[in-house]
């Protein structure tokens, strides 16, 4: 009777031990939350990033543990050849990559920047989901004051990208804690 009592008892310690651990720990509990992300993309257009989406996008990675993976869409003309040099693009792009990886560096977040070419700012997201591998990615949405994507190219990347897609506008100026303000 005693063995079945020891045993009783170190079944229900080891209950006990593994419930505690998962309290602690609710990460390692299977099917509680989902993985975050080992590597969030950001594509990036034109010469202007939106500040308020790089930092809800770098306070997402910090936040994750993830790499940033800032890619710049670089568009090759008709008249060059895909694989062309682009020293009017990469003037555009180096300054925001090096930006974002300043910025991500006082906050510790490990970056691998890229520069995509395309025939298209789609084209050049296509090639770029092809040929990266990715967790999340986050897309800028365009602003008056900043260049991003527009809603058909969201649109194309909701149907399209696999993965979870996070769309970010900045707050408009006249858009105010969810409320619209009124013309007068």
């Amino acid at each position: 009777m005693t063995v079945a009592i020891a045993v009783a008892a170190a079944v229900l310690v080891a209950t006990l031990v593994m419930l505690a651990l998962r309290w602690h720990h609710p990460e390692k509990a299977p099917n509680r939350i989902t993985p975050a992300a080992e590597r969030i993309l950001f594509p990036l257009l034109g010469d202007t990033v939106s500040q308020p989406a790089l930092d809800a996008t770098l306070r997402l990675a910090r936040a994750e543990g993830a790499t940033l993976i800032p890619a710049y869409l670089a568009v090759v003309s008709l008249q060059l050849p895909l694989a062309a040099p682009l020293p009017g693009e990469c003037e555009h792009a180096m300054p925001l990559l090096e930006t974002i990886e300043q910025r991500a560096a006082r906050l510790g977040v490990p970056v691998d920047s890229r520069i995509e070419t395309g025939r298209t700012a789609r084209h050049a997201l296509r090639q770029l989901l092809a040929a990266e591998r990715f967790d999340r990615i986050v897309v800028p949405a365009a602003t008056a004051s900043s260049s991003g994507f527009s809603p058909e190219d969201i649109a194309w990347l909701l149907e399209n990208a696999p993965g979870e897609i996070v769309v970010l506008r900045p707050e408009r100026a006249h858009v105010r804690h969810g409320a619209l303000a009124h013309a007068t």
